[in-house]
């Protein structure tokens, strides 16, 4: 059995004298709220001051400064915090003063909630607050919030425990306001990415989550039953193969902001259910998305910052376009030494011993490329930069190189050390597809956990006829990171991962 606080104890007995006076501390009517404590702090002046005279308020009690028959309260609601100033004789106009002597000043606690109807004024030490001639209690808080004191704008017990801030984000968000303002950016990226697309003629679509075979990536997915049917499906590891089905449909552009899910390592940069947006266009190519794709980043920037520089870290970031593009043969020569343009997995596997890095037997040619870009080069890119023409083994969906015989024509966006996007000029060969999924098998059977399976539906729908295409995806919580400066993505998910944790 849950033990409970002191204060717990004492709230709950609160709770009980309200019921005893006859006061519903959970009332479900409509509380008519008409104005917030911003738009009161930002609008009010002595010329305004008619607009302020009914105004109506509701919000959580976070301070509270007693004065005998008067007091000063302090209330956060969506917007923010503003100042109450409650007199008795206001609030009991007759003979009863139970509602200020018993109810205000004995039964309400911090973080209750309470509606205020009155004008809005300026107290003599210049601080816009609202005179309230009206207060309803709208909702009793039993668990007491952690205290934050600040003052002059300096907050000296801030909150900052991950394990409290992750596990108990609604407590969070009351306590350090300042972290919505994180997820206030994070919305506002969306909706500029949306905007883009939806300016360039392409449609917002949606395609399912549990998927019968898990394609569009190598990752290792989630597994499930469905009863119904009797077999086993898969959370999505990418959404990438039904949206070039709706290319084959006939769309000319199509983009998604998908929950993906992949059952790997968690850390910094990675949460086991994360956020992508992928988009396809028709009869375009990876040059084109490169040039889309900087455009976009440096709007989102402007949008959020009024400047395309970003602060991230002890790091200014430009997303002013064009970035920098190195060729992921250039770039492995420019950190290593080496040039494996020409290497065979033998010889690879020997390079990474010379660089000191493990590799599991297991590996094919691809992943030991992947291996040495990640280890040595992928962290010196910080400002924007396209690592572009892989090897045609690290890309089995990215079409064949129209010049570069052993490559594919794909890109990576890398920012601050770390991949934001990932795209191709599309395969269209259904012939060429079919082999390199064949290849994806091989590479299963030697116990590469995250290979890719066939997908047979989608062979057929490009022997339909799929026409040319570039897709991107872009990791919309690593987006975030950056463009809010988080060092985290548990930073930017609401509600990230956690294990369970003991109960009291």
């Amino acid at each position: 059995m849950t033990q409970l606080s002191e204060q717990e104890i004492i709230r709950r007995e609160k709770l009980e004298e309200l019921h005893k006076l006859g006061i519903d501390p959970y009332p479900a009517a409509e509380y008519p709220v008409n104005d917030t404590s911003v738009n009161i702090k930002t609008n009010y002046s002595e010329e305004t001051r008619e607009q302020f005279q009914e105004v109506c308020l509701a919000g959580r009690i976070m301070s509270v400064r007693d004065m005998g028959k008067a007091a000063f309260a302090v209330i956060q609601d969506s917007a923010g915090r503003i100042q109450l100033y409650i007199r008795r004789d206001d609030i009991c106009p007759g003979e009863d003063k139970t509602l200020y002597d018993t109810v205000f000043k004995k039964l309400l606690d911090i973080s209750d909630f309470i509606g205020v109807k009155g004008y809005a004024f300026i107290t003599k030490t210049g601080e816009t607050s609202v005179h309230a001639k009206e207060i309803t209690i709208l909702s009793k808080s039993l668990r007491p919030l952690p205290v934050v004191k600040a003052k002059e704008g300096e907050v000296f017990d801030e909150v900052t425990d991950p394990e409290f801030k992750y596990r108990q984000r609604y407590a969070d968000l009351v306590i350090n306001p300042e972290v919505k303002d994180v997820f206030i950016k994070r919305t506002k990226i969306l909706q500029t990415i949306r905007d883009f697309y939806n300016n360039l003629g392409y449609l917002e679509v949606e395609t399912p989550i549990l998927q019968p075979i898990p394609g569009g990536a190598t990752a290792r997915p989630f597994v499930t039953h469905h009863n119904a049917l009797d077999m086993p499906l898969y959370l999505r590891i990418a959404n990438e193969l039904y949206l070039k089905r709706l290319i084959v449909g006939g769309f000319e552009g199509v983009y998604e902001f998908a929950k993906d899910f992949r059952n790997e390592g968690m850390d910094r940069t990675h949460n086991p259910e994360f956020t992508v947006m992928e988009m396809y266009a028709a009869y375009k190519d990876y040059e084109w998305m490169m040039r889309t794709t900087e455009s976009l980043l440096e709007k989102i920037a402007l949008t959020l910052h009024g400047t395309t520089v970003v602060e991230v870290g002890d790091q200014s970031i430009d997303f002013k376009a064009p970035f920098r593009r190195v060729t992921m043969y250039e770039a492995i020569i420019e950190h290593t030494g080496f040039d494996i343009s020409a290497m065979e997995e033998p010889q690879l596997r020997e390079v990474c011993q010379k660089l000191g890095i493990h590799v599991d037997p297991k590996l094919g040619k691809a992943k030991l490329i992947d291996e040495i870009f990640g280890e040595k080069c992928e962290g010196h890119y910080i400002q924007p930069t396209f690592i572009t023409d892989y090897p045609v083994e690290m890309s089995p969906l990215t079409k064949k190189h129209r010049s570069k015989a052993g490559l594919v024509e794909r890109f990576e966006l890398m920012v601050n050390g770390k991949e934001i996007a990932n795209a191709y000029s599309e395969l269209n060969d259904p012939i060429d597809q079919r082999e390199r999924f064949e290849e994806q098998v091989q590479l299963m059977e030697r116990g590469d956990d995250e290979a890719m399976y066939i997908d047979y539906d989608f062979l057929r729908a490009l022997e339909y006829g799929m026409p040319p295409t570039s897709g991107i995806g872009i990791g919309i919580d690593r987006l975030t990171m950056l463009m809010t400066n988080q060092p985290s993505i548990q930073d930017v998910l609401f509600f990230p991962q956690m294990k369970p944790e003991q109960q009291r």
